[in-house]
């Protein structure tokens, strides 16, 4: 499989966003996995596709979860990938 890249559209100041990072922290360096933050309001495009709606977790570039994120979507998130 190759390589997976996980990234977290976030904001600072977001609890949300907190929370999301949490369950992303504990999940994927179990599945050998990791995950990088990405500011919204750094990126043009980012801020106008979702600046309303933070944290936004990428898969590759593409959007797999919104908003909120628990351990069992995120488990079924990663199952769907192999």
């Amino acid at each position: 499989m190759p390589d997976v890249r996980y990234e977290m559209v976030t904001r600072a100041g977001c609890h949300l966003c907190d929370e999301m990072a949490a369950v992303l922290d504990e999940i994927l360096p179990a599945h050998g996995l990791s995950w990088a933050p990405v500011d919204v309001d750094a990126d043009p495009d980012l801020r106008a596709r979702f600046t309303d709606v933070v944290p936004v977790l990428l898969r590759d570039g593409r959007p797999v979860a919104k908003v909120r994120l628990d351990v069992l979507t995120l488990e079924r998130i990663l199952r769907r990938r192999r």
